[in-house]
């Protein structure tokens, strides 16, 4: 069981992964997003067929103030937003959408408060000791298409001067969804519906990652998230910051 991301490089994620597939042993991402009961249920809805086909998605993570304090791992190389809660929306979102092959990326990143010690945990000051080692984004956003046609808008602030959130939006033929709430758009009989859902108080994604693991190991179950879903990921994560960096588009289908 490995938490996300699952390296500070693609090259170090490949190499876990190989390493856990040639050992023969049950492998999986603990993702705390996608194993929630609202993305479960959205899940549900997708893969019964209830929204048709889904074309494309947006799904962001911002934060007003929230740059991790207590490592300085974040912040440095290797580190930053966009591996740190990016990859949570991500993951979900890309599962959602059926997990499509991603085909290019294109990007932006930066880090506009963590290098002048704002934007920190709950808005806690810092020492100019540790902000000035920042060598991370806190920002990052762009955009991914999939095989198919399908296209993904991804982003994830660690600081902003925006509202809290943590949105995914799908766009299907026959219906609409958004996470948090939950809510479904559709038409019937030429008329718009807005359905509301309540979710009854379920198991906390912890509990839900637990239990599947467990039964992976125990009953043979197959894995829902192996380590190599979290290599793919990391590709598109890796990607989108290198086309932040070099102003380029960058291929996956080569």
């Amino acid at each position: 069981m490995v938490t996300k991301p699952l390296a500070d490089s693609e090259e170090s994620a490949l190499e876990l992964v190989e390493a856990a597939e040639v050992a023969g042993v049950v492998n999986m991402m603990s993702l705390s997003t996608r194993f929630a009961e609202d993305v479960r249920y959205l899940g549900a809805l997708a893969q019964d067929g209830d929204m048709g086909e889904i074309y494309y998605a947006r799904a962001r993570s911002i934060r007003r103030s929230g740059i991790p304090d207590w490592s300085l791992g974040f912040i440095q190389e290797g580190g930053g937003a966009f591996r740190d809660m990016g990859v949570h929306v991500l993951d979900s979102v890309w599962w959602l959408l059926g997990m499509p092959k991603p085909v290019s990326v294109m990007g932006v990143s930066g880090a506009k408060f963590g290098p002048r010690g704002e934007g920190y945990w709950h808005f806690r000051p810092q020492e100019e000791e540790f902000y000035t080692q920042y060598a991370a984004d806190d920002y990052a956003g762009g955009f991914i298409r999939f095989e198919g046609g399908i296209g993904l808008q991804v982003e994830s602030f660690w600081a902003s001067h925006q509202p809290n959130e943590l949105q995914i939006e799908l766009f299907g033929t026959e219906a609409g969804a958004q996470l948090r709430p939950i809510k479904i758009y559709k038409t019937v009989n030429h008329a718009p519906q807005d359905i509301e859902v309540n979710l009854p108080k379920g198991p906390k994604p912890w509990e839900n990652i637990a239990e599947h693991f467990i039964s992976c190991i125990l009953d043979g179950t197959e894995c829902q998230a192996p380590l190599r879903h979290g290599l793919i990921v990391q590709e598109m994560m890796e990607a989108l910051l290198k086309s932040a960096e070099t102003g380029q588009e960058v291929r996956l289908d080569d």
